[in-house]
C-alpha cells in the first residue's frame, strides 16, 4: 500500500506496525511548504528508520497555492472565518499520493486521520472521485490497530521500545498540522473551554497584542482576478503566499483565529488557526467586490462562497456543483485589474485606497452635496410605489408590535 503521510507520531507508528504485519510501506509526503520542517527531507530519515520500503516525496507547493487562492476568489472561508487551509491542502495531497500509487502498481491508499475527525472523509471521498478503483484503508478505523493503539501515549510507548525516533511527547499541549496556507492547532489543552486562543505559540508570526506599534502598507495589483505584485515587485504565487505569510503574521494578521466548528461527522471542534497571507488577500477579495459587485451581484457572490466554503469543508472540492460555482464567480472576477492598498496594523487590515477598471463606486453620485448624476427628487416616486406593499402589510394585520418586545 502506499501511505499519505506527515512524518508524525501517527505515520512512524503504523508504518512499523504494518511492516511487522508483512505489509509492504510504500511511503508518499507532499511538499507543501510546511513552516514546521525545517528540513522536509528530515521525514524520509524518520520514515526509512520506521521500516518504509520506499519514500517518495512529491512537491505540492504550486498547486497548493493555486487552490489557495481560487478558494480565496471564491471566498470560501467556514465557520469561524476559517479560511479551509487544512481542507484544501487534502484535496492536493490526495491529487498527488494518487500518480504515486500507480507508478508502484498499488491499489490502496491508507492515511493517518482519525474517526473523529474530517480528514477521514476528504482522503476517503477525493481517492473516490478521481479513481474509483483504488481502495482506501485508515488505521485508526481498524479494530485491530485500534485494540493496541488506542490513544497517543501507547503510539509513543511503542515507538520508545522500537528505538523509533519520534518528535511527539507526552505533555505536548496541542496538535498542528501545517502548510504554506496555515496552521491548524487543536486537541490536548485546547479542548477544554477555559484556555484561550493566545495559549498557542504562532509559528507564522506574533499574536495581534505583540505586534509592532507601527502600520506596514501593503500595494496588491491584480490581473485578472489574480495577485501579480506586491507593493510593485513582481511575484510568482508561492513566493506571494511566502511574502505575504511573513509580513502579515509579523504584524499579528490572521493569527490566534478562533473557532468552534461543526464537524462533518457531526461533532463540535475547537480549533485555533494562524493564516496570514490567506487573511491578507480574504479581506483584499472583500474589499474589492464592495467596490465592483452590484446588490444582485453581491448577493450571489455571498451565497455561491457560502457553498464553496462548506463544500470544501466537506470534501466536495472537485464536484461538479463546486466547479460550477467556480465558474460563475470566476465571471465576475476576471474583471479585476488593479491595485489596492491596506495598512496592516495588530491584526487588523485597513483599505487605505484602491485603483480598478470597474469600480461602480462613484464618489459624486454617493455625495450628500449638489453633485453627481442622482437626483433626490427622484426618490420621491421610489418611495410611493415601495409604501404601497408597506401600508398593505397594515391594512392586512401583519404588522405585530408584540413580537418586537423582549
Amino acid at each position: 500500500m502506499v501511505v499519505a503521510l506527515s512524518g508524525g507520531l501517527d505515520s512512524v507508528t503504523f508504518t512499523r506496525w504494518a511492516r511487522d504485519h508483512g505489509v509492504k510501506v510504500h511511503c508518499c509526503t507532499a511538499d507543501l511548504g510546511q513552516p514546521d520542517e525545517e528540513d522536509i527531507g528530515d521525514i524520509e530519515i524518520r520514515m526509512r528508520q520506521a521500516g518504509a520500503e520506499t519514500f517518495t516525496l512529491v512537491d505540492g507547493r504550486q498547486a497548493l497555492a493555486e487552490a489557495g487562492l481560487l478558494l480565496l476568489i471564491c471566498g470560501g472561508s467556514y465557520e469561524g472565518g476559517y479560511l479551509n487551509t487544512t481542507g484544501i491542502a487534502r484535496a492536493v495531497t490526495t491529487q498527488k499520493a494518487l500518480p504515486v500509487l500507480a507508478a508502484h502498481g498499488v491499489d490502496v491508499l491508507a492515511h493517518g486521520a482519525t474517526g473523529r475527525g474530517n480528514d477521514q472523509t476528504r482522503f476517503q471521498l477525493y481517492a473516490n472521485m478521481l479513481d474509483p478503483a483504488i481502495k482506501v484503508y485508515a488505521p485508526w478505523r481498524d479494530s485491530v490497530f485500534l485494540a493496541q493503539f488506542p490513544g497517543r501515549s501507547e503510539m509513543i510507548d511503542y515507538c520508545e521500545a522500537q528505538a523509533i525516533p519520534v518528535r511527539a511527547t507526552r505533555d505536548k499541549p496541542y496538535s498542528t498540522d501545517a502548510n504554506l496556507l496555515g496552521l491548524t492547532h487543536e486537541a490536548g489543552k485546547l479542548e477544554r473551554l477555559d484556555i484561550g486562543p493566545r495559549f498557542i505559540t504562532p509559528q507564522f508570526g506574533v499574536h495581534p497584542q505583540d505586534a509592532p506599534d507601527s502600520t506596514v502598507r501593503l500595494a496588491i495589483r491584480f490581473e485578472g482576478g489574480i495577485p501579480v505584485q506586491v507593493n510593485q515587485q513582481s511575484l510568482d504565487l508561492v513566493s506571494l503566499f511566502e511574502l505575504l505569510n511573513q509580513v502579515s503574521g509579523a504584524n499579528g494578521v490572521g493569527i490566534g483565529i478562533h473557532a468552534v466548528e461543526n464537524r462533518y461527522v457531526g461533532i463540535k471542534s475547537r480549533g485555533v488557526y494562524e493564516q496570514p497571507a490567506m487573511q491578507v488577500l480574504h479581506t483584499a477579495y472583500e474589499y474589492i467586490y464592495q467596490l465592483i459587485l452590484d446588490r444582485r451581484s453581491l448577493e450571489l457572490y455571498k451565497f455561491l462562497a457560502n457553498m464553496v466554503g462548506r463544500q470544501i469543508y466537506e470534501a466536495a472540492w472537485f464536484h461538479p456543483s463546486t466547479a460550477a460555482a467556480i465558474r460563475a464567480i470566476r465571471s465576475f472576477s476576471d474583471t479585476i485589474r488593479g491595485e489596492l492598498t491596506v495598512d496592516l496594523y495588530k491584526g487588523h487590515v485597513d483599505f487605505v485606497k484602491a485603483d480598478f477598471e470597474s469600480v461602480l463606486y462613484s464618489p459624486d453620485d454617493a455625495s450628500m452635496e449638489g453633485v453627481g448624476t442622482f437626483d433626490h427628487a427622484d426618490a420621491e416616486g421610489l418611495l410611493g410605489v415601495l409604501g404601497v406593499s408597506a401600508k398593505g402589510l397594515h391594512a392586512a394585520n401583519q404588522i405585530r408590535l408584540d413580537d418586537f418586545s423582549l
